[in-house]
């Protein structure tokens, strides 16, 4: 019986397609063909068809200073809801966001030697204020662990000040060589937390909580399937004992480092001289985190899901969930009044909803806008289906029409919207699973560099000289999975052929 229900809905859909494309018309037709031009096709130019989707989505655009972007509505809208996402989640944990300076004098950074080699070649420096040159030049902020510690070490006194959970959002600049919007650009946002605990265990498990927040909202709202694990000690953050990552797989075969959580240990602690009286009386050095994610999650967004039409933006995430466009080539009042009247139902009941109710464009060109611009669902409204008590839902992710009956409206959206998130995520996980292969030499990675690329699966020794030989090939180690196996069940080193000491994901990344 439901088979035959599809078929009728199928049958329906196309003839309701039919009456929808006769209301375009033939030179609306014409000019829809030109608007899905405007998009190069991934397999054409992966990288211009990055840039498209970003620019005629009107996420960002070009900015007059080289390297940077200005973020627009569409774009800053998403970042509004990717910051909602996480900043529930931290402060679930206790987090508070707080606010530090953007400008950090040079003695700062000189204070961790190893801090400020891993920074140096990224870090603008002002050298004047006022038409006056300074007597300490002054480094906007590459990240901010010199001078949240210079305020730690004024703060934290005893052990019940600890621990301290702060987290700032703000923008940083690093004098990038290669930039790309959202990606890696000149100055970016993002969010840095940083904690102060009294003991090292309980820095450690701050560190992987952090990245388990990461991953949740990586996989829950923005739906990409991600690796977690430890950095090898060449990726690590400058200054840290352990960095972990989440690394996610874009739909060109490379990878992405998509947030980070360090464990600092009491290195900063011991130079920007951070101690607590114990409550044993003895003055010890606080252990510290930091932990960030950036404006390129909204990059890793449009890689993993974006197709030839445009953006595809999962429900959680999405600006607008549904937007409602009415077929008004007749009885234009009554299907505008219609429209309004679902349009205050379905927000009521907490959808993101949007009406486009303008007469300059055809329906048609609508379909296409709105499909660019990656809403997740289309609500179609014409007078036929004002009098039938329906609407024809299509979904962005798979093109996907059916009926809906205006009675109940509200359970079949918010039904479809959940399958489309779900769905978004498995197809993003198969493609990963599909793209993730075992390798046991040298050339074996190389080929897959050069060739089909993905996540590449194999055996370390965890010496510096094989991790530099992969690197020659193109690849680098983008972390050191948890769940290990046994060491005897550790493939051998791909580079030496020594035995496996860690099993690795490696590839070519952003």
């Amino acid at each position: 019986m439901a088979n035959a229900n599809d078929k009728v809905n199928q049958k329906a859909a196309a003839a309701a397609g039919a009456t929808r494309a006769a209301a375009t018309g033939a030179a609306g037709a014409a000019a829809d063909a030109d608007f899905v031009k405007e998009i190069t096709p991934k397999n054409v130019d992966y990288s211009q068809w990055y840039v498209d989707v970003v620019r005629k989505a009107e996420l960002a655009d070009y900015a007059p200073v080289k390297g940077c972007m200005v973020i627009r509505p569409a774009g800053y809208a998403l970042w509004e809801n990717y910051q909602a996402g996480m900043d529930r989640r931290f402060k679930a944990t206790g987090v508070q966001n707080a606010y530090f300076p953007l400008l950090i004098p040079e003695s700062f950074f000189k204070k961790e030697a190893e801090h400020v080699e891993g920074f140096a070649p990224e870090v603008a420096w002002v050298t004047h204020g006022g038409g006056e040159e300074l007597t300490e030049k002054l480094a906007i902020r590459p990240t901010s662990e010199t001078i949240i510690c210079s305020m730690y070490a004024k703060w934290i006194k005893s052990y019940r000040d600890l621990p301290v959970l702060i987290n700032q959002w703000c923008s940083v600049l690093r004098w990038e060589k290669a930039t790309r919007p959202f990606i890696r650009t000149t100055e970016f946002l993002w969010q840095e937390g940083h904690t102060a605990h009294r003991t090292p265990e309980e820095a450690e498990e701050r560190t992987q909580m952090m990245l388990e927040i990461y991953r949740d909202f990586v996989e829950s709202d923005l739906a990409i399937p991600v690796i977690p694990g430890r950095k090898s000690p060449q990726e690590k953050f400058a200054g840290a004992v352990h960095t972990y990552s989440i690394e996610a797989l874009m739909s060109d075969g490379r990878a992405l480092q998509s947030a980070t959580s360090h464990n600092l240990g009491d290195h900063f602690a011991k130079v920007f001289d951070i101690q607590y009286l114990d409550s044993d009386g003895s003055l010890k050095y606080v252990h510290q985190t930091s932990w960030g994610a950036t404006t390129r999650l909204i990059g890793a967004m449009i890689m993993v899901h974006g197709d030839d039409r445009g953006l595809v933006i999962p429900p959680k995430v999405a600006p607008t969930q549904a937007v409602i466009v009415p077929i008004m080539s007749k009885d234009r009042e009554t299907v505008l009044s219609k429209a309004r009247e679902l349009r205050r139902r379905l927000a009521e009941a907490g959808f993101l909803v949007h009406l486009d109710d303008r007469d300059e464009y055809t329906p048609g060109w609508k379909f296409n806008e709105w499909e660019m611009r990656g809403i997740p669902v289309r609500i179609e409204l014409g007078p036929r289906d004002v009098k039938s008590e329906q609407v024809v839902l299509v979904r962005r992710d798979n093109g996907k029409k059916e009926f809906a009956g205006m009675a109940g409206l509200e359970d079949t959206l918010r039904a479809t919207l959940d399958d489309i998130q779900s769905s978004l995520y498995l197809k993003a996980k198969r493609f990963m699973e599909e793209h993730t292969k075992t390798v046991r030499t040298l050339d074996e990675i190389k080929a897959t560099v050069e060739g089909e690329r993905g996540f590449m699966v194999t055996g370390w020794c965890g010496d510096d000289e094989c991790e530099d030989k992969i690197q020659e090939t193109g690849a680098t180690i983008r972390n050191i999975p948890f769940g290990q196996p046994a060491p005897g069940d550790v493939p051998a080193c791909a580079c030496c052929g020594k035995p496996g000491k860690y099993l690795i994901y490696c590839a070519r990344a952003y």
